[in-house]
């Protein structure tokens, strides 16, 4: 007879074995293994609110936190604007995508293959910016996420996310998703969630990423929230 669980870590754990084959980096691969599917993100562009935070100035070339960055499109976009960036995810098949990339766009990133929660080389950042990593989080990895905002975020530094709103994601509630054991490729927030659970941080701005359309040099798509906000 197995006893596993002796500390908070293990109980994350054997949620996530249990409940979320998202944090696998095996599922990952096999998600970005064919960059031929018509998938919207595959293309290279940055994401709308992003490239609006530095047109208005609301972000600035500094040391930056692309997290769960997938094939690299935003965080090629920050390097060539002049950002210093480390770009972490959990799929080599994504890693390997975002560093042909940056090759490819001649600009330097420091990547990261693995798990953003453990990785113990990441610093302080100025700016942490997340499109599309949180929403495939189960809800017992918020409290992972939080310390890892709290580890890697410097006071007064600005914090970024891409997620999915209602009509976007599964609207199941907590409760519901872990009688499921069923993620639904992603899950749903309303701003009040969101204010509510990064409500130590300040709101800078907080809206529906606004709809770009197929030969605009951004990416857009009305079923996320955009918001930033400050440490």
């Amino acid at each position: 007879m197995n006893r596993d669980i002796r500390t908070v870590d293990d109980v994350l754990r054997l949620l996530d074995d249990l409940s979320a084959p998202e944090a696998d980096s095996s599922w990952w691969d096999r998600f970005y293994e064919d960059r031929s599917r018509p998938v919207p993100f595959f293309v290279a562009k940055p994401d709308e609110n992003l490239v609006s935070y530095l047109d208005r100035g609301l972000i600035k070339p500094c040391r930056v936190l692309d997290l769960g960055c997938g094939p690299g499109r935003n965080a090629v976009h920050l390097a060539e604007a002049g950002f210093d960036v480390t770009a972490v995810d959990l799929s080599p098949a994504a890693i390997a995508w975002g560093e042909e990339r940056a090759r490819e766009a001649g600009v330097e990133i420091e990547f990261h293959c693995g798990d953003a929660f453990t990785d113990t080389a990441l610093g302080q950042y100025d700016l942490v910016y997340d499109s599309g990593c949180f929403h495939h989080l189960a809800p017992h990895r918020r409290i992972s996420y939080l310390g890892l905002l709290d580890r890697v975020l410097a006071p007064g530094c600005l914090f970024g996310l891409a997620c999915f709103a209602v009509g976007g994601g599964s609207e199941v509630s907590d409760a519901e998703f872990y009688r499921r054991s069923d993620p639904q490729g992603g899950l749903a927030y309303t701003p009040e969630s969101l204010r509510w659970i990064f409500a130590h941080l300040t709101e800078v701005e907080l809206r529906r990423m606004r709809e770009e359309p197929p030969e605009s040099p951004r990416y857009g798509v009305p079923f996320l929230w955009t918001a930033l906000f400050r440490a």
